[in-house]
């Protein structure tokens, strides 16, 4: 007697492997989700035969005892007696008898089933936003059989860390990207899923300079303030009164700058211009000037900013911020 097993994926034969009596039982390897046959060749005349899974009786020739409609007789004759499982679940793994009986002897041959179930992620953090300097964790669970790894990487420095657990303690904003889970058992292509981490800081101006401008002529003072979330910008002269838009002046906010827009420049333009610039976790502030060139402008741009609310304002900002209430 021999036995065999055979495999089939989306009704395509897959490897077989064959056991032959006496020897140690075969392994047979099959996804869940897929179908099975175990076959049983049969070379001599038998009076009994059965297949059992683990202690429990699935046929004794054409009967059969087994209730799961999904395992079936696929054959029973002279040579070949063989039981076909389809959509194969994790709950049928373990092992598989044949048992004949010959010339009043009973003999049998053994097969292991092992189901596989390819790596997947069951539950991973949902994106976070956190304040700079704060701990982040994100969690990533897998399941799968056999039991899968399990990776971290970062997007942006191609950095990897290995396990469910993914911490960064004290984070910067140069930190702030999607993080990469992957999991993988070689079963199927890995499963892998994106956490976005936003990290909110204070704005912090970072180009500003003194500008020349000639009368009549157009002249831009620029302001750009890198922040998240994004800064809200105010412009103010240099008798603290706050800039509004006239016809010979316009102010245009984008995303990350702030440009005053001089279509008319006339001699009251010309003197100290202040940007401020804020959002819910601190101001940062910038002073410049629009002056005639030739004219005498030693003065370099002035740059001040504050981390948080919680720190003491600047003794100029304070008076913006009085002048304003």
């Amino acid at each position: 007697m021999r036995l065999h097993a055979a495999s089939w994926k989306s009704s395509e034969p897959a490897a077989v492997q064959a056991a032959d009596f006496g020897q140690l039982p075969d392994n047979i390897t099959v996804l869940e989700g897929d179908s099975v046959t175990l076959r049983c060749r049969i070379d001599e005349e038998v009076t009994h035969k059965a297949w059992l899974n683990r202690s429990n009786i699935l046929f004794t020739g054409t009967d059969k005892w087994s209730l799961d409609k999904r395992v079936t007789l696929a054959n029973s004759n002279s040579s070949d007696f063989s039981i076909h499982i389809d959509k194969v679940q994790v709950t049928d793994e373990g092992p598989y008898t044949c048992t004949i009986q010959a010339n009043n002897k009973p003999r049998t041959s053994n097969v292991y089933l092992i189901v596989q179930v390819p790596a997947r992620i069951v539950n991973i953090s949902k994106d976070v936003s956190v304040n700079e300097g704060e701990n982040v964790n994100l969690h990533c669970l897998a399941v799968g059989r056999p039991e899968p790894t399990v990776t971290w990487k970062d997007q942006k420095y191609g950095l990897v860390s290995e396990g469910e657990f993914l911490d960064i303690t004290e984070i910067k904003r140069q930190q702030a990207e999607d993080y990469e889970c992957i999991t993988n058992n070689g079963v199927a292509p890995p499963d892998q899923r994106k956490v976005k981490v936003t990290v909110n800081y204070p704005p912090m101006i970072t180009d500003m300079k003194n500008m020349p401008a000639h009368l009549g002529k157009t002249a831009i003072l620029r302001c750009e303030a890198m922040a998240v979330p994004p800064a809200a910008f105010e412009w103010y002269r240099d008798d603290h009164r706050p800039v509004e838009n006239d016809h010979t002046l316009r102010i245009k906010n984008e995303k990350t700058r702030s440009l005053l827009l001089f279509t008319n420049v006339t001699e009251k333009h010309f003197g100290n211009y202040t940007c401020f610039a804020s959002n819910r976790l601190g101001a940062s502030n910038a002073s410049m000037l629009l002056f005639r060139p030739g004219a005498i402008h030693g003065q370099a741009p002035a740059l001040h900013a504050g981390a948080s609310a919680a720190i003491p304002v600047l003794v100029s900002l304070s008076a913006f911020l009085l002048l304003k209430v």
